[in-house]
């Protein structure tokens, strides 16, 4: 598995990074592939007001757990130490956080980590964030404590990009961005499977603001070193318009 990348933005004079984990719990709805979204209040000073997955900062407990488990990766665990047990502290990070957040009962070995998200250098508060997936069977008895998660819907991602653009939940880019590569996928199955056929996907983020709105630029995009939004060639961006937000991932040639 690929090694975690130093903080690309590392010495231009923003905070230095929190490590984070979250998970993103998915579930075969009547319609489709589901997954599970809290609602964020609004007084938080991170992400308040927005629909989120479980998730939150690792604490030194998680480390702890890791080591107790063995690491808790199973089959397929990295050779390096150091970086087995990054990844065994980030799925017990979110394990913990899905049962304070949502009531969830999750194993880490279950978790399929697929993608690594970094904010960009404007951000104030930062968090440098692992995002695993996992699926639910049966009866789920979700429950928030009201105070910090005050609500929780079941949504197939495409409705909530949608509920998005209506104006009636709030997302941040790595959510929208997610919620479109599980779009994709019609069944808890589907999704587990292309995820973790894949290695994870690093995503650090730059801004450039365009007509309308503005775009997150990420590697592979052909304005993503210079933060420009108008230079021909590869796309990986998220538009961020007043009439709607798009993903869009097109290799150069």
């Amino acid at each position: 598995m690929p090694v975690v990348p130093p903080d690309p933005f590392a010495g231009e004079g923003v905070a230095d990074p929190v490590a984070a984990a979250t998970v993103v719990p998915l579930r075969d709805g009547p319609d489709g592939l589901e997954t599970l979204l809290l609602l964020r209040a609004g007084k938080l000073s991170f992400a308040g007001g927005m629909w989120v997955w479980p998730g939150g900062r690792i604490d030194p407990e998680d480390e702890d757990r890791a080591a107790g488990a063995g690491f808790g990766l199973g089959e397929g665990v990295p050779v390096d130490e150091d970086d087995a047990m990054a990844e065994a502290t980030a799925r017990h990070a979110a394990v913990r956080e899905a049962a304070e957040e949502a009531g969830l009962v999750l194993s880490a070995s279950d978790l399929v980590w697929f993608s690594h998200w970094t904010p960009p250098a404007v951000n104030a508060k930062r968090f440098r964030t692992w995002f695993f997936a996992v699926g639910v069977e049966g009866a789920v008895d979700v429950v928030v404590d009201g105070g910090e998660i005050l609500d929780h819907r079941w949504e197939r991602p495409v409705d909530a990009m949608a509920a998005r653009d209506a104006g009636q939940l709030e997302l941040s880019p790595p959510t929208f961005i997610t919620l479109a590569e599980l779009s994709r996928h019609r069944t808890v199955a589907d999704a587990l499977d292309d995820l973790g056929g894949r290695p994870p996907t690093f995503y650090a983020t730059r801004f450039a603001t365009v007509p309308g709105g503005a775009v997150a630029l990420y590697e592979g995009d052909a304005g993503y070193e210079d933060e420009d939004a108008d230079l021909p060639g590869g796309r990986n961006r998220l538009w961020m318009l007043a009439d709607g937000w798009r993903y869009e991932c097109t290799p150069a040639g």
